[in-house]
């Protein structure tokens, strides 16, 4: 999911590598309902898991970088950058009293590291972040936070960043009022014995405290126990690290366009995914259908404009992928959009247009009315690798939605593989997708900034 576009800028950045398009057509595969599919297919199983800064990352755009010039895009390159990123250790839990259990945890991204023998205290308990925020100062010396905050589902997702605040921000408040250790519910919506895991920060000055996640069934259990009155005591292992300067990056491609003066349209998705699952759905997915989209706005003929693809690196980890596309790109574009939702059925589209583009807007609804995809009115967000140039270019944006009911049920858990993708879902995704790059990769008319 996405991630603050205020994160610090990437360090390392690589000049632009993108000569002159081409006026002639270029030699590209002809979509088909299968290439989304075969695309998320290859990189799952022929890559896996892309934890950022890893190994398997660096494998991932190697394979990206293949897979696009197979399919026919022009001037793909790897753009190297670096990042801060966290390597996953030992994670494991106990119940100790009142009833000794083992509990189903996964480490959070940038948590402190426990000795190899872990470290083991009573729980103390809260319902929710706010209550956690409220607890006196020192309240919690010695202890290990047990945060409830159970996450609700809904069509938008947009009960991501409320809920989302527990894992984000509630280990560091814990660590600033004196607590060995936090566990918090998992920012999920599921019922299975699957951690959640996720990115927490702790700011300058704040001491990191391991942190963990616990299934949704474990945390109902626990707080059962807690119902009647049962003291917890809980044994925490966690032994990952946070390192800093990871060889990441970005791997581009262009489908150039007939007028190559013209600023092209950006599409974007992240490559990296965490390493529980095989990020099918987060976010492989979102590769797959701009990758697949952007082939099949040339079915009808070259785009006017060209279509620049960016698979990102270091998203989940703080998004230092798109830091250094903004940086290394500081060419101007017209439009950009993201695809980091997943891979169910998109039934909205949101749109940051320039007044003076308005009718280009209402051609971008037209074109999806048939698909039944209605307009709203909501804040574009643009999405975390695109979200930099959008903000330092002022950049229109469209953000189309998919329905997220069931999104956090998989995101960040060993469950996000590729049998999840329901295929049909897929194809009206890349379907969406071509109607829109149909329309604004083939504008005449100046997309303006949005002051």
């Amino acid at each position: 999911m996405t991630i603050s576009r205020k994160l610090a800028l990437a360090a390392l950045i690589v000049p632009t590598l993108f000569p002159g398009a081409a006026m002639a057509a270029p030699p590209v595969s002809p979509a088909s309902d299968d290439t989304a599919w075969e695309f998320i297919a290859g990189l799952t199983s022929e890559v896996g898991q892309r934890l950022a800064g890893s190994e398997a990352e660096a494998r991932g755009r190697a394979w990206a970088a293949d897979k696009l010039k197979a399919l026919g895009f022009r001037n793909v390159a790897i753009e190297p950058a670096t990042t801060r990123a966290y390597v996953r250790g030992t994670d494991t839990a106990r119940l100790i009293a009142p009833v000794p259990q083992k509990l189903a945890v996964t480490a959070l991204g940038f948590s402190g590291t426990t000795p190899d023998a872990g470290v083991e205290a009573d729980v103390v308990y809260f319902a929710s972040f706010d209550a956690l925020k409220a607890a006196p100062a020192s309240s919690l010396a010695g202890k290990i936070v047990f945060l409830d905050h159970a996450m609700k589902a809904a069509q938008d997702g947009s009960g991501y960043g409320p809920y989302g605040q527990a894992r984000r921000e509630g280990p560091a408040v814990a660590s600033t009022k004196g607590a060995a250790a936090i566990v918090i519910r998992s920012i999920g919506t599921d019922s299975h014995r699957n951690p959640h895991t996720g990115v927490t920060n702790f700011p300058a000055g704040v001491a990191p405290i391991p942190a963990a996640a616990m299934s949704n069934p474990d945390a109902d259990m626990l707080v059962r126990l807690i119902g009647k009155g049962r003291a917890l005591r809980i044994a925490l292992t966690l032994t990952g690290r946070t390192a800093e300067s990871l060889p990441t990056g970005n791997v581009i491609g262009e489908l150039p366009g007939r007028n190559p003066a013209l600023p092209p349209i950006l599409v974007g998705c992240h490559l990296d995914s965490w390493d529980l699952g095989t990020g099918a759905l987060d976010d492989g997915a979102g590769c797959a259908i701009v990758t697949a989209a952007a082939l099949k706005a040339q079915n009808g003929g070259q785009t006017l404009r060209t279509i620049r693809v960016l698979l990102a690196g270091a998203e989940e980890i703080g998004a230092a992928g798109g830091a250094a596309y903004a940086k290394a790109h500081p060419e101007r574009h017209a439009l950009a959009m993201e695809s980091d939702s997943g891979a169910d059925r998109i039934w909205r589209v949101e749109m940051k247009f320039a007044p003076a583009n308005a009718a280009l807007g209402d051609r971008v609804a037209a074109a999806l009315a048939p698909l039944g995809i209605v307009r709203g009115k909501g804040e574009v967000e643009g999405g975390a690798d695109v979200g930099w140039v959008i903000t330092a270019q002022k950049l229109a944006a469209i953000d189309l939605t998919q329905d997220m009911t069931h999104y956090f049920d998989i995101h960040h858990t060993p469950d996000d593989t590729l049998d999840k993708i329901d295929r049909a879902a897929l194809t009206q995704n890349v379907d969406a997708w071509a109607a829109v790059l149909g329309v604004v990769a083939n504008a005449a008319e100046d997309i303006a900034p949005v002051e």
